[in-house]
């Protein structure tokens, strides 16, 4: 009974992997659409670098912080839920413990066992480590890897950061005429690929995803483009 409890973790540790990539690539998603949101809308009033970098910065280091922030508190309070159901399992244990053996021969046996093979798993999983069988199998939680909250964090913190860099520097570098269509194209391709990305890593079908990127970043755009022209006429 030890290769099926092998591959679980095997499977649990690879579905975790996924679950970071995709949270990279949905971060520097935000970054790119958030920064070129800002820095379109202050290119709409002036066309002064300084105003831009300034612009583009305060919002790159505002929104890294407030997702890494949000993704510590999200992933410490699910860390504090794990660890809070593996104390009332072990403690459920320790004065239940027929009570527990009799469960997880159940849950075994609700995967597909007979109730013969359950039973004798149950009891043999129960004699190696009664607690990791019952948080894989019954609270699908692996006692040694619970979520790090500081990792969300840190991973949220760097994608934000390289997805804001892109709008960034596409409207500082470039000649004054050129910004804006550097800009819109280079992040418009941006969000082709994170779409994609994304896609792929829920293996879903790519195009609904590119397409709903795409629209709702130059939808951005158009729109703190024209608030930004619009204030910058005004003289605000």
């Amino acid at each position: 009974m030890t290769e099926p409890t092998h591959d679980e973790a095997h499977s649990g540790s690879l579905g975790e992997r996924l679950n970071w990539l995709r949270a990279a690539v949905l971060g520097a998603n935000d970054g790119i659409v958030s920064t070129a949101g800002l820095v379109v809308g202050v290119a709409g009033a002036t066309d002064d670098r300084s105003a831009l970098l300034t612009a583009g910065l305060a919002g790159l280091l505002a929104g890294s912080m407030s997702m890494a922030a949000g993704e510590y508190v999200s992933v410490s309070t699910q860390r504090d839920s794990e660890k809070a159901a593996l104390a009332l399992e072990k403690r459920e244990l320790r004065e239940q413990p027929e009570a527990e053996l009799a469960e997880l021969a159940g849950l075994l046996q609700e995967r597909g066992m007979s109730r013969e093979v359950a039973r004798e798993a149950a009891e043999q999983l129960t004699e190696r480590d009664a607690l990791r069988a019952h948080a894989r199998v019954e609270l699908g939680i692996d006692p040694d890897e619970l979520t790090n909250p500081w990792h969300a964090a840190w991973a949220s913190f760097v994608s934000f950061t390289v997805g804001a860099l892109l709008p960034l520097l596409a409207i500082v570098l470039p000649p004054a005429e050129w910004r804006l269509w550097v800009t819109v194209v280079s992040v418009l391709a941006a969000l082709a690929l994170t779409g994609w990305s994304s896609a792929r890593l829920g293996s879903a079908a790519a195009g609904p995803a590119v397409l709903r990127n795409v629209v709702g970043g130059a939808l951005a755009m158009g729109v703190t483009y024209a608030a930004g022209t619009l204030l910058g006429v005004a003289g605000v």
